[in-house]
Order: structure tokens, then sequence, then C-alpha cells
């Protein structure tokens, strides 16, 4: 018994979704079988020629029996039975090469559409991300592009191929005898009605299918990586987790069940309809025999072409669900690759080959607000969460303002960041300081334009970000944010990320002055040693300054950086203090300062409350005004005095 009234449940859904199988959706699905217009071609070729192939059979039959058994000719019985071997071995050797055609064609389309995905997910902004689970785009990447690929591969290649069966065996059959053609085509409307009835379900429950393995996906990704792995150990929560799993793999084991059960169904309802027909050409074929009207040949060969004519009508009849049901994956593969880009570059990009490191703030403004056209359908992503609980139920809830009301928040007012104004010289070191929650990060992220102001503007020499060609920002701005993600690769690889054409002597260069290059030297693989998932194998200490070391590599001209050293020994935190003191010198920097040292060395300190700069100068100067950042080096860096 299905667990959950899962039978209950599917056979009474209430989704009426349905793909909308318009004329140019076809033709862009189409259009990915453009490149391989020649192989395509061939694999026409080889489907005429099995198809002319596997109409000699009958014919042979009729012949053997009505010319050489009833004139006793062994000759022509041992050419037509040599034939009988010969056609078969000719057909097959036609089926590899057409299946070698087909695979090419299709393994052609996973990869053209798994490139196009990949690309367009890569320019998406950190937006999108944000609010897209992992283990959804995972699913859209493999099963939904497999899906697609089996609409060019499969459904079409077996539509073109049962067509030009059906009105071939058709002609033959007229040509023999048009009556008992038109008895035995009386079942069709019998394949059309089961075919609406029961492929109409099979879609549905296709797209069901779909949705739950997104979500077993999504969950198996947020819980088989490290971090979730860790998560779950911490707070014991194995138990709990493989129930919720259990869970999803039932909703996807009880879809499959039904969606076999409703299959077998189908074919066994069209399998009737068929016998149907076959005893009825035979009944009356029979009676035209026993009248001398038919020969004994003409009507084997008959009861042939029939078999061979309720085949491809059968597939015919539910080529319209399978089409459809790969539909459903086109759409949902279209469906992020039609996503408008947050983060788009104009056609007209300027591209700046120097650039001196002058950055204006002119009056930005900035909210972490979801507009739902760039994101995934509501009905396709899954998993958005507006509270703990609802973490691992799915559920959502979306508030006023287009703001997610859980754990999506980024802040726990309307406006990240309201109306900032500053400049920044080139070469000076800013400093941000504020409370948690004051729109530090947020400010950092608009710089490389991870996201764009919701109004005003940020330049950089002059230029709005949104001016420049976002390959300037990349090559001129460095950033080590507080969490070092690393590669499960090699060290050299993480750092060649940076500049992949740089030399040893480059790198090392680079993680000496990080101060990371004696560490790296005392592994036993040295540069070549491998830091595991997101670095787990390194310290934190470790994982910060190889990340140092990657930007130093980079020299960028305007570096950006969260200071976060607390977590850190002080043997660890003091060698990167000396590698950031370094790294700094003769670049536009902005730090988001832990640390009193670099408050003092900053030329200036922006104080941030609530989105909004509320003080801003030296570090003499803002202790005089007695507000905000005097009470923050009062509680925060005070303790830190001694050690300056």
């Amino acid at each position: 018994m299905m667990r959950g009234g899962g039978w209950f449940r599917y056979m009474h859904s209430t989704s009426d979704a349905k793909p909308n199988v318009t004329r140019r959706l076809l033709l862009r699905v189409l259009a990915y079988a453009g490149p391989y217009r020649r192989q395509i071609a061939s694999m026409l070729a080889t489907i005429l020629l099995t198809t002319g192939l596997g109409l000699l059979n009958p014919l042979i039959f009729r012949e053997i029996i009505d010319g050489a058994l009833a004139e006793k000719d062994l000759e022509r019985l041992h050419i037509l039975a040599l034939g009988l071997v010969a056609i078969p071995v000719a057909s097959g050797g036609v089926r590899i090469v057409q299946r070698k055609l087909n695979v090419s064609i299709g393994e052609g389309v996973i990869y053209d559409l798994r490139v196009a995905l990949y690309h367009h997910l890569q320019q998406m902004s950190l937006r999108f991300f944000t609010n897209t689970k992992t283990g959804e785009l995972m699913s859209r990447l493999n099963n939904d592009v497999v899906g697609a690929q089996n609409a060019i591969s499969n459904t079409i290649v077996s539509i073109i191929t049962n067509v030009i069966t059906v009105v071939a065996t058709l002609a033959v059959m007229l040509s023999m005898e048009w009556r008992l053609t038109i008895l035995g085509v009386l079942v069709l409307p019998c394949f059309v009605f089961i075919a609406r009835r029961l492929g109409r379900r099979l879609k549905e429950i296709a797209r069901e299918q779909m949705n739950h393995n997104a979500q077993m996906n999504a969950m198996m990704n947020e819980t088989l990586n490290i971090s979730g792995a860790l998560l779950v150990k911490l707070f014991g929560r194995i138990d709990q987790e493989v129930a919720h799993f259990e869970e999803r793999a039932a909703d996807v084991r009880d879809a499959g069940i039904l969606r076999a059960v409703l299959g077998s169904q189908f074919f066994v309802l069209i399998g009737l309809v068929s016998v149907v027909g076959t005893a009825l050409v035979y009944w009356v074929g029979g009676i035209l025999v026993i009248q001398d009207a038919f020969t004994i040949g003409t009507i084997v060969a008959f009861g042939a072409y029939l078999t061979q004519l309720y085949t491809p009508l059968q597939s015919l009849t539910n080529a319209p669900v399978d089409f459809a049901q790969s539909i459903v994956s086109f759409e949902r593969v279209f469906e992020i690759i039609d996503l408008p880009l947050d983060i788009a570059e104009r056609a007209d990009a300027t591209h700046l080959e120097k650039v001196r490191g002058a950055l204006l703030f002119d009056e930005v403004t900035f909210r972490y607000t979801v507009n739902d056209e760039q994101l995934l359908s509501d009905v396709e992503r899954v998993g958005r969460m507006d509270n703990v609980a609802a973490t691992r139920t799915g559920r959502f809830k979306r508030g006023e303002n287009g703001f997610a009301t859980g754990g999506m928040v980024h802040q726990a007012r309307e406006l990240a960041l309201d109306s900032l104004r500053f400049r920044i010289e080139p070469g000076q070191l800013v400093a941000l300081v504020g409370p948690s929650g004051a729109g530090k990060t947020t400010l950092t992220y608009l710089i490389p334009r991870l996201y764009d102001p919701a109004a005003g503007r940020i330049t950089l020499d002059g230029y709005d970000l949104r001016e420049l060609s976002l390959a300037t920002l990349a090559d001129n701005i460095g950033m080590v944010t507080q969490e070092t993600y690393l590669f499960h690769d090699t060290i050299r690889t993480n750092l060649l990320y940076a500049k992949p054409a740089a030399t040893n002597a480059e790198i090392e260069a680079a993680a000496k002055v990080a101060h990371i290059h004696d560490f790296i030297m005392g592994l036993s693989e040295g540069y070549d040693s491998i830091v595991g998932e997101r670095g787990y194998r390194l310290s934190g200490g470790e994982k910060q300054r190889i990340a140092i070391a990657r930007v130093v590599l980079k020299d960028p001209r305007i570096l950006v950086l969260d200071e976060a050293t607390s977590h850190l020994d002080s043997q660890s935190e003091a060698l990167i203090q000396d590698a950031l003191s370094r790294v700094m010198q003769g670049r536009t920097s902005i730090v988001i300062a832990h640390r009193l040292s670099t408050i003092l060395a900053a030329d200036k300190i922006l104080v941030l409350d609530r989105g909004a700069i509320v003080e801003q100068g030296s570090h003499d100067q803002l202790l005089q005004i007695d507000g905000l950042y005097a009470r923050l080096y009062e509680t925060q860096f005070s303790q830190q005095r001694h050690l300056v």
C-alpha cells in the first residue's frame, strides 16, 4: 500500500498545467536539430530503406504459399527462403547505421542544450542564485535536458518512421484488397479515444514526476555536500533528514509506479483493439478465401501487413503524449534560457585598458526585492521557504514589496542601502564600519556589479559601471570574501583561477606575499595538494591566505575585502594582517574593517547603520563626534588598542 494516500493524490491531481505546443515552440525545438541536417537527411534515407525492406517479407510469404508451394517449385522456394534471411540481415545493418546517426543527433542536442543552459546560468546575477536551489538547477541541466533530447532523437524520429511505415503499408494493402484495408482501419477511432483519455493523464504524471525529482535532487544537494552533512551531524538530525528524504523519494516512487501502471493499461487496451481489428480481417478474409475470391497466400500476407500497420499506429496514437511529455522538458529548459539577465552587458560597453581606481557612489539606493520574471516559475521552483519548518517541507510565502518573508531575507527592512553618496580617490584605503546588518557587505557587492543599484549610480573613473564591459570590472576588481571558496582541486589550480597563464614563479611569489608558501611547501604534494570539498582539508586561516594569494596573483587595481579574522588563531591573524597590508599598498581598497589597525590606517572611514552612511571621516574626527563610531570603538575596538 502506498504511503500518504499516494494513489489517491495522483489520481485526483488538480494540476491542469499543460504544455503550450505552439508553432513557435515547435520551430524552436526543431531549431536545435538544425546543425545536424546532414545526419538527419542520412537517417531519413535509412528509414525509407528499412521501411521498404520491411514491406518485402509479406510478399515473399505470399509467393511461397501461392507460387512455390502450390506449383512445387523447389528452386523458387530456395531463392525465396534465402530472401527471408537476406532481408533481415540487410535491414539490421541499415538499422545499426540509423542508430548511430540517431545517437549522434541526440547526444549533440544534449551537448548544445547543456552548454546554452550553463552559459546563460553563468551570466545570471547573484540574486538569481540566492533565490534558486542548486538541486533544481541540476535537475534542469540533467533530467530535463535528457527529456528534451528524447523529443528530437526518439519521439520525432519515431513519428517520422511510423508515418512512413503506415503510409507505405496502407498503399500496399490497398493495392491488394481495398475492402479488407478499410475493415482493418475501422478500429482507428478506438486508438484515438484511448490515447486521449489515458494520454492526458500520463502527461500530467510526467510533469509531477519531474517536479518531485527536482525536490528530491534539491534535498540531496543540500544535505550531501560537506557543509550540509556537517550541519546534520552537529544537530543530530540524521533520522529526521532520512524521514524527509523518504517522503520525497516516496513521491517519486508513487509517480513512477502510477506512470508505469497507466502506461501498461494504455498498451493493453491498444493491444486488445488491435486483436479485434486483426480478427475481423481474418474472419472476412477467410470467407473470401472459402469463396475463392482470395488466395491463402494473399490473406497470410495481408495479416502480416496488418500487424505492421497496427504497431506503428499504436506508436502514432501515443506520439502526441510522448511529444507533450518531451515538450514539458523543453519548457523547463527554455524557461531558464529565456530568463532575462539582471546584470546585462551593453552592446556598446566601454572596455578600459587602464583603470585608475576612482570610485563614486552617487545617491545609491538598493533593495533586495525579487522580480519573479527573473526567477524560475513558482510551479517549477521548489522549496522556497518562509520559516525554518518550511525549509524541510518546501512551503513558501512572499511578503509585501516582493520580499521573501523567510530564509531569503537579507535585511529586515525594505531598503538595504539608502541614498549613499561618497567618493574614493585612486589608491585610497576606505574602511567600512557598522553594526551587523548595516549594509556593509551589500555595499561591497555593488562594486564588482554582482548587483545593480535600484536608484543612483556608481562610477569607476567617471564611467557608470553599467556602461563598462563586465571584463573591465572582472579584470580590475579583486575581492576576498568572508567565506573563502576553493574548488575541490589542487592548490595550484585554485590559484591559477585568478590568472591561468601565471608561471610557477608568479604563483610562488603571490603565495609568499600571502604568507602561505612555506605551509604549502610543507605538504607532501606541495602546490599539487588537493584542498578537498570547498577547501575543508585546510584551516580557516590557510584558506583565507590562499584566497589572498589568489587575489595577489590577479593583481587588481581595486581591492574589496571582508577583513573577518575573529575566528582565526593569533598567529594566522597576524600573518593575514601582514599579508593584507602588503596587498593593499598602491591599490584602491575598500575593507569591511574588524581590526583597529586597519581603521587607523584608513584614509577614510564610512560608518553605516541600517543602510545609510551616518558618519564619515578619520578616526580622530569620528571620535570627536561622539556618535555611533565612538560607541563601536568602545565596545568592539578598544580591547585591540594595546596591539596597535
